[in-house]
């Protein structure tokens, strides 16, 4: 094939994946010739999963943070960190020897939830992470938003964290929680974070959100568009290197379409969308449980006379109950829970695809 037919081939193809001028109406995933190339691959084949079996290392880093003599004090937040922390010891394996606590009620400087504290307790927690490693990250604070400055958010703000000196030394935007705790971590290694806060349905950014139905919303940030676009042209080389041309112009156009213009979930075929799903997907396995959307609000609660986060209680009462929850029943365990008096609606946001019929395990 010549390079001009590969073109004309690789402008057909994303015309005819996600829109464009032409008098069919109708997508198809390739033509006859490209389907014969490709027979060998299916959805399964193209899917990232989760692959960590959490055998390894195990380490944790738990934040609170009362925010105490000031106009945005909170009360349950370090109650939150006491009683995931103890949970934590008592039931995963997790030990306080290789673990970072830090809240606003010590006595020294280093434990103090400050921004310079939390970020490099951040890239503690996932130096030289290794296979089969469990990290574990709880935060417990206010969240809230700011203008988004690189143009990557859809509503056009950056979901936050904030740290005890926020008023001095800034807010932590999600855009450094990916780069600090997302970015730097290899493939099969398990990172699980719990944000019990406001306004923290996508904020790290993953590209799979799940609702407490099981529903799942694919997300294309812009780094993730170029992301994908990079893994797509590797794919794309190494098919035309083998002389599998149809195979090429499909990657290649699966990239170029998510770069130009993603599409929604549903509007595509099924295999574009699981090796959209595939070139989206983060290297390790990053799990978020956020306490509710980005348009909401996490409630400080009182619950049987203690002051605490409405979704640090509801995680641990349903894990108690049981220990061999699957990710759906948590997810729709925590929801029922707050339905009794909360109206935030919890949910889970991942790196990668996750089978939500499996147990949870850390």
């Amino acid at each position: 094939m010549v390079f001009h037919e590969l073109a004309d081939k690789l402008k057909g193809k994303v015309r005819d994946l996600y829109g464009g001028e032409d008098d069919d109406d109708t997508r198809s995933t390739s033509s006859s010739s490209d389907n014969e190339d490709n027979e060998d691959m299916n959805e399964d084949d193209l899917v990232e999963s989760l692959e960590s079996n959490c055998t390894g290392r195990k380490k944790a880093l738990f934040i609170g943070i009362n925010y105490t003599g000031t106009k945005a004090e909170l009360r349950g937040c370090i109650n939150d960190v006491q009683n995931i922390s103890s949970y934590m010891f008592n039931n995963w394996g997790f030990q306080p020897s290789n673990s970072v606590i830090l809240t606003d009620d010590q006595p020294g400087l280093s434990g103090q939830p400050t921004r310079h504290n939390i970020l490099k307790a951040m890239d503690w927690l996932v130096h030289k992470a290794r296979p089969n490693d469990s990290l574990f990250l709880h935060y417990s604070g206010h969240g809230s938003h700011t203008k988004d400055q690189t143009g990557d958010e859809a509503d056009g703000q950056d979901e936050t964290i904030v740290p005890v000196d926020y008023t001095k030394a800034g807010m932590i935007t999600d855009d450094e929680l990916y780069d600090h705790l997302v970015k730097p971590l290899r493939k099969g290694v398990r990172l699980t974070v719990i944000f019990d806060c406001c306004h923290s349905g996508t904020i790290l950014d993953l590209p799979f959100t799940y609702n407490c139905d099981g529903d799942v919303e694919v997300h294309t940030p812009r780094r993730g568009r170029f992301h994908a676009l990079f893994d797509q042209v590797k794919l794309a080389a190494g098919a035309a290197i083998q002389g599998n041309a149809g195979a090429a112009v499909t990657y290649s156009a699966t990239g170029l379409a998510c770069l130009v213009r993603p599409p929604k979930t549903g509007e595509e075929p099924e295999e574009e969308l699981a090796r959209r799903k595939a070139a989206l997907s983060t290297e390790a396995d990053v799990l978020s449980f956020s306490g509710c959307q980005d348009s909401q609000t996490s409630a400080d609660a009182n619950i049987g006379g203690q002051a605490t986060g409405a979704l640090s209680y509801a995680l641990i009462k349903a894990l108690n109950e049981n220990p061999n929850i699957t990710f759906i029943d948590l997810l729709a365990s925590m929801r029922q829970f707050m339905k009794r008096g909360y109206s935030q609606i919890p949910q889970l946001s991942s790196g990668r695809v996750v089978n939500l019929e499996t147990p949870f395990f850390l």
